[in-house]
């Protein structure tokens, strides 16, 4: 019954909104782990802000010609206020890039993955390939991913986003991507799963991911690779594994 009430719905922003500032809605443990170290380095960033402004503007009122006529040779030389804001900034970023390293490491390792799926980038869409399937003529699961025109748009797609074959994963499973362009370098972006690896022609790049969630996730070609660049979009469909193998079987 409260599920019928919009208030108690949870309303996910798995795509980009017009004049959007912050994060959309994390749907992978990469993506939150992104967000939270965004938040904790932000919170002392504006900590870090606000103290040397504030000793800024207080020098600069207690010491003007006006309030301070008489010059002091320690006021425009000391050797030990010169060590404290040379060695406070290093330690500072010593403190930062403890997390960062870690948060890096653990997004470039792929856990024990259950699928693996090949991602090319062409000029101007991307195709799939699941190569861990074998259709009944004995090639692997391929299809192409092309933007659905505007004028082809049903009621509650996205403009720009919105294209004719989804890649289809499985929740609450390790999928491996292995990512590569077939002409120039392109760049596979998906927001809400904390992805953005390089798609470079004549090498293979890694990556893993791990939604936590059922959904649509939506992204776009992250790398200028000619004129419709802007016309490349990613979408990623989440569906429970009963659901995902439906699919497999149908294809």
């Amino acid at each position: 019954m409260l599920q019928n009430i919009s208030i108690f719905n949870t309303l996910f922003n798995d795509a980009p909104q017009p004049w959007q500032i912050g994060f959309q809605d994390s749907a992978s443990p990469a993506f939150t782990g992104i967000v939270e170290l965004h938040n904790i380095i932000f919170f002392y960033l504006i900590l870090i802000c606000v103290g040397v402004f504030w000793i800024l503007g207080s020098t600069m009122y207690y010491y003007s010609h006006n309030n301070s006529p008489i010059v002091h040779k320690y006021l425009n030389h000391g050797t030990l206020i010169e060590l404290i804001w040379t060695i406070t900034p290093a330690l500072i970023l010593t403190v930062i890039a403890f997390p960062s390293f870690r948060l890096l490491y653990l997004l470039d390792e792929v856990t024990s993955p259950t699928i693996t799926i090949k991602v090319v980038g062409h000029q101007w869409y991307w195709s799939y390939e699941y190569s861990d399937y074998v259709t009944e003529s004995g090639q692997s699961i391929e299809f192409d991913s092309y933007m659905i025109p505007e004028s082809d748009l049903e009621l509650g797609q996205f403009r720009l986003l919105d294209v004719d074959n989804k890649m289809i994963i499985p929740v609450d499973c390790h999928i491996r991507l292995i990512v590569t362009g077939a002409d120039v370098i392109h760049s596979f972006a998906v927001p809400s799963l904390g992805l953005k690896i390089d798609a470079t022609p004549g090498r293979l790049n890694q990556s893993s991911i791990l939604a936590e969630r059922t959904g649509t996730f939506y992204g776009q070609c992250s790398e200028i690779c000619g004129t419709w660049h802007g016309f490349m979009p990613i979408a990623v469909e989440a569906v429970s594994v009963q659901d995902y193998l439906a699919w497999v079987d149908s294809m």
